[in-house]
């Protein structure tokens, strides 16, 4: 039996089925005009409503951040090259402003500022969005800075200290290893388990690559994001890129994670935005930056703190990087940032000249929260440290005059460059917090008076392996914040007694 014919409306049928249909509701949408491109920057007509960082659409694809509002134009930063952008081409209002994917999927990838894969493994599996554009948890939505956070550098460690939720400034001049400080703090993190986010900021790709290299070398890539626009990038993606970064932090703080975000560095920031105000005809101010420049970062920098248990319980750790000039802290942006920052840890050229590494001055360098949050037992070794590298300092310059010293300014001395020698550590290498303990105590104790830098150093290994061999519950007494005793103080120095004298057994010198 042949199947049924297929029937089809007649004409007339047709038309009466529209003209019985409701008519379409209106759409109503605006369409404005590229009248200008540049480099990095557009100007927009023929959108009179858009709103401030309102994210634009242009006919081509690429993609602009409401930047100036103006009588009859808009200045527009550009996330896309400019030369693919056509002048006459139409442009479309999101009324969204950027917004990047967040959650854990992103945990091991390399991503850009939009938040778009790099590193070739394929999309990321982000099923949420969340703006860059966030307000800054209130006074009542935060908690006191009351935890440690440990960066495995001696140096920090025992007399900068950093606490979760604290925003702490590196700050130097170039070569000065701020980037080495932040890459050993995220390594340093591995049993920790504070999730860490790398933000490169108008870097270089090999450096950058360098410090991916350390990350998946030192076992934390798993545990870190990182973020990445380039030298070579539209000015735009550098100008959003720690926006992005804070987003993603703050999703994983909500979800009850500790989260270090490193800022690599706002120098670079600082000056792309200088770069997209200047393009677009805003005053200059002070060295040519716009007078919100303290504004940008103020409230990127308030996002991050120590949260209450209402709003998830997590805590953001800070530490931007700023570079320097000739040693000038006094200059507008690192002024601006000590200002807002909790503290500062400053590299000296100096102390890079001496080849003494990390090159952390701490005459200079100072945290104003995480001292709350250091371990007593730090705190009872490390309290005179200052103090005690001051009085070298000083001391040694009068040295240097050739004068005679009676033996106790010479023994005070020894003290001191014992004292500056145990704070020498070779990046890509984290301590402990037990085996920096041991090594201080003994450098107290004067078991590295005298000792050259390699028998130092020497020295130092040798406590450290000692300590790792058996701590004499010294790992449990710092986490439980207790005070060190006696009996632990002095299992601890006899331990160091005796490696250094093993040490010096070993190669044939008398430690």
């Amino acid at each position: 039996m042949p199947p049924e014919a297929k029937t089809f409306p007649t004409t007339d049928e047709l038309l009466k089925t529209l003209l019985d249909s409701p008519p379409p509701p209106p759409q109503v949408r605006e369409i404005g005009r590229l009248a200008e491109v540049g480099d990095g920057v557009a100007v927009v007509t023929g959108l009179a409503r858009a709103m401030s960082d309102e994210v634009l659409l242009f006919a081509s694809g690429g993609r602009g951040i409401v930047f100036d509002l103006e009588p009859g134009r808009l200045g527009v930063v550009l996330l896309c090259p400019s030369e693919n952008l056509t002048p006459g081409e139409n442009v479309h209002r999101t009324g969204q402003v950027i917004s990047v994917p967040v959650g854990p999927a992103l945990l091991g990838r390399v991503v850009n500022a939009l938040g778009d894969p790099l590193d070739g493994y394929g999309p990321i599996a982000a099923d949420t969005l969340r703006s860059i554009e966030t307000e800054a948890p209130g006074i009542l939505q935060r908690s006191a800075v009351m935890r440690p956070l440990a960066t495995g550098v001696k140096a920090i460690d025992a007399a900068v200290a950093i606490g979760l939720g604290q925003r702490e400034l590196i700050v130097g001049d170039r070569q000065t290893g701020k980037t080495s400080i932040a890459v050993d703090t995220i390594l340093n993190q591995k049993n920790s388990g504070v999730i860490c986010i790398y933000c490169a900021i108008g870097q270089r790709g090999d450096a950058v690559a360098k410090v991916i290299g350390a990350i998946r070398d030192g076992g934390m890539m798993d545990r870190t994001v990182i973020l990445f626009a380039g030298d070579e990038d539209a000015p735009g993606l550098a100008y959003i890129a720690p926006y992005g970064a804070m987003a993603m932090a703050e999703d994983l703080a909500a979800r009850g994670e500790d989260v270090l975000i490193v800022f690599d560095d706002l120098t670079h920031h600082a000056q792309s935005y200088r770069e997209l105000s200047l393009l677009l005809r805003r005053p200059p101010g002070r060295e040519a930056f716009p007078g919100d420049i303290f504004y940008v970062h103020a409230r990127l920098l308030e996002r991050a703190g120590q949260f209450g248990a209402a709003v998830g319980g997590g805590s953001i750790t800070a530490l931007p990087v700023v570079e320097t000039q000739a040693e000038n802290l006094s200059a507008y942006i690192p002024t601006n940032l000590i200002s807002i920052t909790d503290g500062q840890i400053y590299l000296s050229p100096r102390l890079v000249r001496r080849n003494q590494f990390p090159a952390v001055d701490l005459g200079v360098s100072v945290s104003r929260v995480g001292g709350k949050a250091q371990a007593r037992a730090f705190r009872e070794v490390a309290g005179n440290l200052r103090v005690t590298l001051s009085q070298f300092e000083e001391l040694e310059e009068f040295a240097r005059f050739g004068t005679r010293l009676d033996p106790a300014t010479r023994a005070r001395l020894a003290r001191g460059a014992a004292v500056r020698a145990a704070l020498l550590q070779p990046e890509r290498d984290p301590i402990a917090a037990c085996e920096q303990l041991a090594v201080l105590l003994g450098a107290m104790e004067g078991f590295l008076d005298g000792l050259t830098e390699p028998k130092a150093m020497a020295a130092m290994r040798a406590i450290r392996e000692r300590i790792r061999h058996d701590d004499h519950g010294l790992a449990a007494l710092i986490a439980e914040n207790r005070s060190l005793d006696d009996e632990t103080r002095a299992a601890v120095v006899g331990a160091a007694r005796v490696a250094v004298g093993a040490e010096g057994a070993a190669d044939g010198t008398n430690a």
